[in-house]
């Protein structure tokens, strides 16, 4: 049980942090083939490739999570609670239509990629595996935007949703979340 509450809470971390170690390594791995033994390699680029956009989409979930994506907390403190709670349920129910709206499509496209394989050029794997992290991706940050209205609601609904007490929004607490 400790161990899943642990992956939860550090699913997309773990992701993150091990597609940026391979892409540290394959890229030092090309820099070293290349001018040390005058040989280049193939496969770090598109591996690296492959990491960093799963990195980012990931990341976007682990964001998500956070609340660190980009908003304006100024405008929300300024206004009274009431105002905020809108501004803020309407910008998380444009997210989860979009990520839903992009589920969809991302799974047409996987479809497309199912029937018809296609393989990339140096390390000759079936695509489908590597952009399966569209879908994938926008499912993790609905989940983890469903998942903050869940805390905050058994939390007690007090304040705005997924903010954290450093943000002065949230009462009390020491900067965590419960999960």
């Amino acid at each position: 049980m400790a161990a899943m509450k642990w992956l939860e809470r550090h699913f997309e971390e773990l992701i993150c942090c091990s597609c940026l170690v391979v892409i540290a390594v394959s890229v030092f791995s090309q820099v070293l083939a290349r001018y040390v033994f005058e040989v280049a390699l193939h496969w770090t680029e598109e591996i690296a490739a492959i990491c960093m956009v799963w990195a980012v989409y990931t990341g976007a979930s682990l964001c998500v999570r956070e609340r660190f994506h980009i908003r304006i907390l100024f405008a929300v403190q300024s206004m009274p609670e009431k105002g905020g709670r809108i501004v803020i349920f309407a910008a998380d129910i444009l997210w989860a239509f979009f990520s839903l709206f992009m589920i969809r499509v991302s799974w047409e496209y996987l479809g497309v990629l199912w029937k018809f394989t296609s393989r990339s050029p140096s390390l000759g794997i079936d695509q489908f595996y590597p952009q399966s992290i569209l879908l994938i991706g926008y499912a993790l940050m609905l989940a983890r935007l469903v998942q903050t209205y869940v805390i905050w609601y058994r939390g007690g609904a007090t304040g705005l949703p997924g903010m954290l007490a450093e943000d002065g929004l949230e009462p009390g607490g020491e900067g965590e979340r419960p999960l």
